[in-house]
Parts: C-alpha cells; sequence; structure tokens
C-alpha cells in the first residue's frame, strides 16, 4: 500500500515522496492470526522524515491502530 502522505499531514500527490506499508497475515491456527506492518521507504518523504518515522512508530501511531483493529476482529 502507498503511504500517500507527507510531512504535513495532508496528501501527497508526488509518489517520489510517499512511502510503503506491507502488512501480512500468517496463520497460527484457526483461531489465532499473526499480523505483521513494515512500513518503509519513510526517508523518500524528504527533510525531516524521521518526524514521520517517530509519529507512525510511537505508541499513538501503529500500535494503536493494530491494537484496535486486534480488539475489533476479537468481538
Amino acid at each position: 500500500i502507498s503511504w500517500d502522505i507527507g510531512l504535513d499531514w495532508k496528501v501527497e500527490t508526488d509518489p517520489a515522496k510517499t512511502s510503503e506499508i506491507e502488512v501480512r497475515f500468517t496463520s497460527e491456527g484457526p483461531d489465532r492470526t499473526h499480523v505483521e506492518l513494515e512500513h518503509r521507504n519513510l526517508d523518500r518523504h524528504g527533510e525531516g522524515w524521521e518526524r514521520m518515522r517517530d509519529a507512525v512508530g510511537s505508541e499513538g501511531g501503529w500500535l494503536r491502530g493494530l491494537h484496535a483493529f486486534a480488539d475489533r476482529v476479537a468481538s
């Protein structure tokens, strides 16, 4: 998936300035699935890309989203 959001958290239309997200689902049994998320090429966002890395890598970033996803599918 292309992450078309710029450092200003607005839509980025230049593909050279976007990063990528890959989500993998691996079955670990009939009632269990392992979900792995990789957000790569953040440096494409240009100068200041570390802010994006820190934001999505924080507890309020992808981790929060994955926990919300897990809670939703468990209910």
